[in-house]
This record gives structure tokens, C-alpha cells and sequence, in this order.
């Protein structure tokens, strides 16, 4: 997909340059030679822009055939011609029309710019392009500069970039900013009437000429992201390598760097596959290891067809789950238990899991897993696993059963915050500094035993105290929080001496209400 990029022409150079020279001429005498100049110029410049023109539709041509084979690849460089196409029209057209109205000025409403009759006409240009009512002078001025810009963003090579700017530069002179004289002035007034049409003119060479440059470079983009090879494969891509007894074995069989234009026969086993996009299913109700395969002819280009084989292993298993309690190898009643199950090749969105035997309840954790709460303690709980397949088929991967346990006592701590604010538990049978007592306010419970991390509800508690004499004084708590008589006593005792939690009373998030059989010795340092 190729568009030859055609060079400028030394005729073309020649004209560029006799336009610069006529115009320098222009400056020291307006003479009939000069005026002869001009027209050859401007006659010279339509034959060049005719011819632009002709190339750049046989491109546009091109780009609608290249589009019509294939329009995914070129939609985005086919849109961006018709813009570039869209926007040169339009400013060639402006061009075109102020040309045709400096050529009524100058020689009346019969006026033709490519038959001028009063070339010499100093006023003509000056009305038609600096007129303040129709300011056609600065509409040209922003037409260009607008025109130039977003020629700039569809090309990236420096030199082209440099050559737009030069062409579409409106730029004053140096010698003309000084004379406080706008691009309008300077280009248009008191111009002879035929230097002000041959400048128009050679605006919509330009134009031409640039719409061209910009179209091969859109053309080269075309292909420009086209892998080339020089090896070509026959392929074959399996849904999966592992199948259920009882599932469908499904795989793309493919040619890779196949010709879009034609398409292979496909031959599995010698029998053809009847199939457009190359697909193969087949049921597979035995376990074991497989092999598919098979072959692809492709014609080439000379009439004489290409062979390739193909080869895929594949093994078909037994339906099987993994089902496995993400803390620990049983299930504790009244609490949710997180559960991991997945089937091997089936996606988690397939897998579903429901309890069996109706001893509590499973429902979906959103982020992929399970939660299972069992009701009764000393029943099994059994999960039952379902496969959803494509097609709505759904297939039993068999069902899995969990012993069902009471959660167990949790441990009585005291909670506080070391000088460097973390959080610390204290379990007794060590010093405890008083400051770190008199700072918390009570005492919580949870099992954590670096496995199992659950949090208790204490509902009350005891703290046992011995007086000089030896005799027991128990003191009950308010609730989880030491109550004033406790810390009273706490603000007396010395170091060195010690006192007693037990009794602690707790329920945990399975609703039972339990009585702790440990209990704490907290020793004062």
C-alpha cells in the first residue's frame, strides 16, 4: 500500500523564483514588462496548481480504495485526509474569490482575473482586501495563519515543518514593521491589481503543494505500523489445556501472518473443518491425555496451495474442586468463616457453592470468595460446588463437608499504649508498670493465637485483692471498665505487690455467653 511522493519540479522552482524576482522589479518600476511578467508568472502558477490538483485527487482516490479494503487499518489516517482536503479547499476557495473580486474591481462586473484587462490598477487590491467594512484583508491573515497551524500537528519531519512555515509565513519585513505596515498592507496596497492576483495565485499553489506533502505523509502511515515476516505457522489456541470430563475441549486454529483476502482449509484428522472462523469443539467424556491434529492448505500467489501442519496436547480430568477454610481446617458456629473454592480452568465468576445439608448459611464475600456461618454445633457442614459453563450448562463439581465447632474461650488482656503510642496486650504473670494501669480504663478478650484473630464482648469481671492480714477482697467491675472502688485500690498498691482478674464473664459473635476459666495475675513494678 504505496503512494510514490513526487519531487518539485525545476519548473516549479523556476516559477517560485521568477515570482520573488518579479516581485523585487515591482518595487522599482511598474513597467508594461513587468506587468507581462506577472501574468506569465501567474499563468505559469495555475498550469503547476492544476497539476498539484490532479495528483492530490488521484491520492484521495487512493485513500477511498485503500479504505474500502480495509477500514479499520486506514479509518483514522482515511478521516484525517478528508480534513486536510477540507481545510485546503476552503482557504483555495477564499483565495479564489478574492481574485475574482480585485478582477471586477479593476475592470468591472465583467471582470475575469484570468483575462485581466487593467493589470496596472493600483486601487483595486487596496479596496478589495483593506476595506474596513469587509475586512477581507485580515480574514485572509487569520485563514492562513489557522491554516498553517493545523498543518503543522498532522506532520512530524523538520524539514517539511520548516517549508509550511516558510510558505504560510505571514511575517513582516523588518523594514516594512517599521513603517508601521500590517501583512495586509504590506501585500495589498497600491499592488498592481495583476501582483495582487499572482500573489493569490501562488497562495493556492502553495496550498496544493503542501495538501500533497501532507497526504503522502498520511499515506506512509498507513503501513507504517505493519509487522513483517518472513516465517509463517500454523497455531492452534486452546480455551484451556485442562478439561472436566464431560466438558467441551474449544480452540482457534489459525494461520499466523494468514492473507486477510483468503482463508485456509482447515483439516483435522484428514476430515475437513467446516468452520469460517477456524473454531473446533468437541465433548470430551473421557479422562486422559490428548493430542489434536491436523493440517491447513493455503493457496499462494502462483495458483499452488502450501501445507502446514499442527499439533496441540490437551488432558481431560475428572470434575474436582478445591475447597479449603481460609483459618482453619474446621468451621466454628455463629461465625463468619471466609472460604476459598475455585475449580481448576472454570473462571470464580463461574463457580457457585450452596450448604447442602441446610446446617447454616453461604453466601458471596464480593471480592471473590465465600462466607460460611454454620448453625448447629456437632453437625457437618456440607458445601456443595456448581460449575456455570458457557451456555448456561451448569455441572456439579461434587460436594465437600467441614466439622462444625464452638468457638473457643477467648483470653483476658489488658490493652494500653507504651510512651511511643503503640499498642500493647498484657496477659499477666510479668511486672506491669502502675502508670500503664492507671492510663486504661478496663479489660477486653479476644482469641488470638496468631492464627485466629476475634474480638469478645467482656460483660464483666472481678479483681481480687489481699489485705494485710491475708484475706481476700474481691471487688466486681462495671461492665469491661475497672470501676472506681478498682482504681481506688490500684492507687495504693506499691511496688512489688500484685492482685487477681477471674470471673471474667464474655460473649463472643456467635451469641454464646460464656464464664472464663483462667484468670490474670497482674504484678506492680
Amino acid at each position: 500500500m504505496k503512494i510514490k511522493k513526487n519531487k518539485v519540479s525545476p519548473r516549479q522552482k523556476m516559477i517560485n523564483l521568477m515570482y520573488v524576482l518579479l516581485m523585487a522589479m515591482l518595487a522599482l518600476n511598474v513597467s508594461s514588462d513587468v506587468l507581462n511578467g506577472f501574468t506569465l508568472v501567474d499563468e505559469s502558477l495555475t498550469k503547476s496548481t492544476a497539476n498539484s490538483s490532479e495528483q492530490n485527487l488521484a491520492l484521495y482516490r487512493d485513500f477511498a480504495a485503500f479504505m474500502e479494503q480495509n477500514p479499520e487499518k486506514v479509518h483514522e489516517w482515511f478521516s484525517r485526509a478528508q480534513t486536510v482536503k477540507q481545510m485546503s479547499d476552503s482557504l483555495y476557495e477564499y483565495a479564489d474569490l478574492l481574485k475574482e473580486l480585485i478582477a471586477k474591481k479593476a475592470d468591472g462586473a465583467e471582470g475575469d482575473h484570468a483575462k485581466l484587462i487593467n493589470r496596472e490598477d493600483l486601487e483595486a487590491s487596496t479596496f478589495v482586501m483593506l476595506s474596513k467594512s469587509e475586512n477581507r484583508g485580515q480574514k485572509l491573515y487569520d485563514a492562513i495563519n489557522n491554516y498553517r497551524e493545523q498543518i503543522l500537528t498532522m506532520i512530524d519531519d523538520t524539514i517539511q515543518r520548516r517549508v509550511v512555515t516558510d510558505l504560510f509565513s505571514t511575517e513582516v519585513p523588518k523594514r516594512d514593521i517599521s513603517l508601521m505596515r500590517n501583512w495586509q498592507e504590506y501585500n495589498f496596497e497600491n499592488m498592481p491589481a495583476i501582483a495582487a492576483i499572482t500573489l493569490l495565485t501562488k497562495l493556492q499553489n502553495d496550498i496544493r503543494y503542501t495538501e500533497g506533502e501532507v497526504l503522502h505523509t498520511l499515506a506512509k502511515n498507513i503501513d507504517e505500523g505493519d509487522v513483517r515476516v518472513n516465517k509463517i505457522s500454523a497455531l492452534v489456541i486452546p480455551n484451556s489445556k485442562n478439561i472436566v470430563r464431560g466438558s467441551d475441549f474449544s480452540a482457534q486454529i489459525i494461520l499466523a501472518a494468514v492473507d486477510s483476502t483468503q482463508r485456509p482449509e482447515i483439516y483435522i484428522d484428514d476430515k475437513k473443518l467446516d468452520a469460517e472462523n477456524g473454531e473446533y469443539t468437541i465433548t470430551c467424556n473421557r479422562t486422559g491425555d490428548y493430542t489434536l491434529n491436523g493440517y491447513m492448505l493455503v493457496n499462494d500467489g502462483a495458483g499452488t496451495s502450501s501445507r502446514y501442519e499442527f499439533s496441540q496436547k490437551y488432558t481431560v480430568v475428572d470434575p474436582t474442586a478445591t475447597v479449603s477454610a481460609s483459618l482453619m481446617n474446621v468451621l466454628y458456629a455463629g461465625f463468619e468463616n471466609p472460604l476459598s473454592i475455585s475449580v481448576p480452568g472454570v473462571p470464580g465468576k463461574n463457580i457457585s457453592a450452596s450448604v447442602a445439608n441446610g446446617n447454616g448459611t453461604l453466601r458471596s464475600d464480593g471480592k471473590g470468595g465465600f462466607v460460611a456461618v454454620p448453625k448447629q454445633i456437632g453437625k457437618n457442614m456440607e458445601i456443595e460446588v456448581t460449575a456455570n459453563h458457557e451456555g448456561g450448562r451448569r455441572q456439579s463439581m461434587g460436594k465437600y463437608s467441614f466439622r462444625v465447632k464452638q468457638l473457643p474461650d477467648p483470653t483476658p488482656f489488658i490493652e494500653y499504649k507504651d510512651k511511643d503510642g503503640h499498642t500493647n496486650r498484657y496477659r499477666g504473670g510479668t511486672p506491669f508498670a502502675k502508670r500503664d494501669l492507671m492510663s486504661t480504663n478496663g479489660i477486653v478478650a479476644a482469641i488470638d493465637d496468631g492464627l485466629l484473630n476475634i474480638g469478645f464482648k467482656v460483660l464483666s469481671f472481678e479483681t481480687v485483692f489481699y489485705d494485710n492480714m491475708g484475706n481476700a477482697v474481691p471487688i466486681i467491675s462495671e461492665g469491661a471498665n475497672f470501676s472506681s472502688r478498682q482504681k481506688d485500690m490500684f492507687r495504693r498498691l506499691s511496688t512489688g505487690k500484685r492482685f487477681y482478674i477471674s470471673h471474667v464473664k464474655a460473649v463472643g459473635p456467635d451469641g454464646v455467653e460464656r464464664v472464663l476459666p483462667t484468670s490474670m495475675e497482674v504484678i506492680l513494678k
